[in-house]
């Protein structure tokens, strides 16, 4: 049996063609994992029973598995995967889940076309638009069962290693906090759990001297903390989340992601965001920020 108190993970990471599985699957072994890519899901049953014999004899803390399938592998069908995962379901000596990678189709287009890639289901002759087309309404019965969805239309490599340490990480010592600023005009962020819009408050755009500074330069702070619905909109903000903590926690969730908006996504998103981020670390939690649009095209 497998050492009280630990959980061992096997993760399978799938999507669609060019979605970020290879970047998400070298995280993964960045964070420990055992991972193993496009193995045909003839072996991968074995593996995958023969991992978690292997780890029985074990003392260590809780490993990790991760197994990349998809398109391009070796008898896949989402029918077949769907098969594979409910076997392992059934199992119950591991924590098994499915990491399912999206992507805009725009984008996806643009990957293909600037690495000359031939896309999975894109025989010679074949536009790469169907091709796309084709595996994404292959793919959205896995999409419905996947645990986690990642959307890297707008991520970073960066980012999402950074989500994946988040939801993914063997020893995590609890829940994590991702704070994000963002603008509205480019959309909010996908991965965001909870969003919070502050285009009520004052705007420095409007301000000749501040408009060209971010929220991170100390007047522009100071003129956005001087609006007197910042201070307790941040501190009402705050116990929220820290009064979420808890059920969160207790529903197994290691990883939060908080969007805090505004139109251009330069001032006042970016300075509450940092504010709010300071505000959980003095609260005692782990907290990071990030701003997405920092560097657009300034706007109010």
């Amino acid at each position: 049996m497998n050492t009280p108190n630990r959980q061992d993970r096997l993760l399978i990471v799938s999507g669609l063609s060019g979605a970020g599985k290879s970047s998400a699957m070298k995280a993964l072994e960045d964070l420990g994992y055992d991972a193993v890519d496009n193995l045909p899901l003839s072996l991968a049953w074995q593996l995958a029973g023969d991992w978690a014999i292997a780890q029985r004899s074990l003392a260590t803390g809780p490993q990790g598995l991760a197994i990349g399938v998809d398109s391009r592998t070796r008898e896949f069908s989402p029918e077949r995967l769907s098969e594979f995962l409910s076997w392992l379901r059934a199992r119950g000596d591991m924590a098994v889940e499915l990491l399912f990678l999206d992507c805009d189709d725009e984008l996806l287009f643009r990957r293909f076309t600037e690495t000359r890639r031939r896309h999975p289901l894109g025989p010679s002759g074949q536009r790469l638009r169907d091709a796309v087309a084709a595996e994404r309404a292959a793919m959205i019965s896995l999409r419905d069962q996947a645990e986690q969805v990642i959307d890297t239309t707008m991520l970073s490599t960066h980012d999402l290693r950074a989500l994946i340490t988040g939801y993914y990480a063997l020893s995590a010592a609890g829940l994590a906090i991702s704070v994000i600023s963002f603008s509205y005009r480019r959309g909010v962020p996908r991965e965001a759990d909870l969003v919070l819009d502050v285009r009520f408050l004052k705007n420095p755009h409007y301000v000749a001297a501040l408009r060209a500074h971010s929220g991170q330069n100390p007047e522009v702070g100071a003129f956005i903390s001087g609006d007197a619905q910042f201070a307790p909109t941040l501190e009402s903000f705050g116990r929220l989340v820290h009064t979420l903590m808890e059920g969160y926690t207790s529903e197994g969730k290691s990883y939060l992601t908080i969007a805090v908006g505004c139109t251009g996504g330069r001032h006042r998103s970016v300075f509450f965001a940092e504010s709010l981020t300071e505000y959980l670390r003095v609260s005692g939690h782990d907290a990071e920020v990030r701003h997405r649009d920092i560097g657009a095209d300034a706007g109010n």
